[in-house]
């Protein structure tokens, strides 16, 4: 199995109640029921205030890395991805578990 993780953090002068930020988390809660290859979906905001941290996480896992480059190019993936990219940065980590 692969865990995928990844941390949003929202642009500077971006708010949660933003409605690109609101349709892109939308599409993210639907995300894990789209795409066949993933086994386990989570997503949320992130509670922490403290200065150091990220705004908005996914917690998703796959059978192995063909399955996450599938989910990768999935077209519900890629559209996920494009509103995100206007108005928030992030980080990934993939590891095998």
């Amino acid at each position: 199995m692969i865990r995928h993780l990844v941390l949003f953090k929202l642009n500077e002068g971006v708010e949660r109640d933003d409605p690109r930020v609101v349709a892109g988390v939308q599409a993210f809660e639907k995300l894990g029921g789209l795409v066949p290859e993933v086994e386990f979906w989570e997503c949320a905001w992130n509670i922490s205030d403290r200065p150091i941290a990220y705004d908005f996480a996914i917690n998703s896992a796959v059978a192995d890395t063909e399955a996450l480059q599938r989910y990768l190019d999935h077209p519900a993936h890629q559209a996920g991805v494009a509103q995100w990219r206007e108005f928030a940065t992030w980080v990934i980590a993939d590891y095998p578990f």
